[in-house]
């Protein structure tokens, strides 16, 4: 199956293979005919599973043939609601590629900084507007925004939304919306509070669903580092340094912690930034940039300012706190190994953490391969899992024989360029 064989037009598809994209991903394979069919669509699909492309790629479709844009001042044909300012610039960065050989334009408004950019971008006339849901409401009740052209509007992630705080206004902006139009609705989770909310915005919608095991991405390579709290950051320093790390994005469950494993790392003159939300716009967007341009070698980011984080050739993922929600886990390993790329996913665990480990095994239906040679193993009161390597896995839990803490040293002195290359993670 090709993105040809869905019925996408030829300039899309000239954009999508100056990105190398070749093949759709399954949530693209199902959502495109039924988008370009003009129906509703409530989605369950997370992260890293190619949703941006499934939702937007249509969209551009229909309002590039539709020539709209040629009949005088752009008005805003398609709406896209996302919960925070990064998904939503890096959901417009993707409609901005996926639009290149047409004529398709669109903006991204979001608070926390001034609003004359975007207020001029609107002035000057849009087809598809990316709005985080606080700045649209308030530049809707400033009169620089209309809704009353809207044909296509998209909620993503609107579990997040919901987690937010955001019920309200989304439902304040549905009610601006003109009732014939095209609605989608995509969430990682259907609690029983999405699919109320979802239900009063679609009509009657086909389905779409992306389990979380097709979600977590064959490529990614999984590990597990039993590890006390305290050498949690003694440890991350070891994988940096053992294994020449360019670019690792670091998790954490707490905006205080990520502030603190910034510190730590400056201390080792290993640089580092943290993203999340006590953080200005202007110091994310810098953080993240530097990120992206291989200045900054670490970036600790907590769950909610990570939502839109999309960078090439990401190789590695280290949870260093393991997430409470294990859905949470599937979004976050899927930020590598992407597209054709392969990408390493680690989790630290301590033993308050079991229960949330126990979770997420549960949910994606796997055990972690386990590591057991690191040097900080025998600070672990119990280690519950000694061996989970299957044959044809990278070589992560070896078990081996326990020596003193000077015969460590000196083995692992020994063997330390004859495997560092072959087993990258291990030691």
């Amino acid at each position: 199956m090709t993105f040809k064989d869905l019925g996408v037009i030829d300039p899309i598809l000239k954009a999508l293979e100056a990105e190398g994209y070749s093949q759709p991903t399954p949530i693209q394979e199902q959502s495109i005919p039924i988008l370009l069919d003009r129906k509703d669509l409530l989605g369950c699909a997370q992260t890293g599973t190619g949703k941006t492309a499934a939702f937007s790629i249509p969209i551009i479709q229909h309002i590039h043939n539709s020539k709209a844009h040629e009949n005088g001042r752009r008005k805003i044909k398609a709406l896209i609601v996302t919960p925070t300012r990064e998904l939503a610039i890096q959901i417009g960065e993707n409609c901005t590629k996926y639009a290149r050989y047409t004529h398709v334009k669109n903006t991204v408004i979001f608070g926390g900084v001034k609003q004359g950019a975007q207020t001029n971008a609107l002035r000057n006339g849009v087809d598809i507007l990316v709005a985080t849901p606080g700045r649209l409401l308030d530049l809707m009740n400033q009169g620089y925004i209309s809704l009353k052209d809207v044909e296509y509007c998209v909620l993503d992630e609107a579990d997040h939304m919901l987690d937010m705080g955001f019920i309200h206004d989304i439902k304040k902006v549905i009610a601006a919306l003109p009732e014939k139009r095209q609605s989608l609705f995509f969430s990682a989770t259907m609690p029983q509070s999405i699919v109320k909310l979802s239900q009063s915005i679609l009509g009657n919608p086909e389905k779409v669903t992306i389990k979380p095991e097709q979600a977590t991405s064959e490529k990614v390579e999984q590990a597990l580092y039993y590890v006390s709290k305290k050498s949690k950051t003694k440890l991350l320093v070891h994988l940096m340094t053992e294994n020449e790390i360019d670019s690792v994005l670091v998790f954490s469950r707490t905006k205080h912690g990520a502030n603190k494993i910034v510190k730590q790392l400056d201390k080792v003159q290993i640089k580092a930034e943290a993203i999340h939300g006590n953080k200005s716009q202007g110091a994310r967007q810098r953080a993240l940039e530097n990120f992206k341009n291989r200045d900054t070698k670490v970036l600790i980011a907590t769950d909610i300012a990570a939502r839109g984080i999309d960078v090439d050739e990401l190789e590695l993922v280290i949870n260093y706190d393991l997430p409470n929600v294990p859905e949470t886990y599937v979004h976050r390993i899927g930020r590598t190994g992407r597209a054709k790329n392969s990408g390493v996913a680690i989790s630290f665990c301590n033993i308050e953490e079991r229960a949330y480990l126990k979770d997420i095994q549960k949910l994606i239906d796997q055990k972690i391969p386990v590591v057991t040679q690191h040097p900080f193993a025998d600070e672990v009161e119990e280690m519950p899992e000694k061996k989970t390597q299957t044959r044809g896995q990278r070589n992560y839990s070896k078990p081996q024989k326990r020596t003193s803490d000077s015969d460590n040293r000196a083995n692992r002195s020994r063997d330390k360029k004859s495997h560092k290359s072959k087993n990258k993670y291990r030691n």
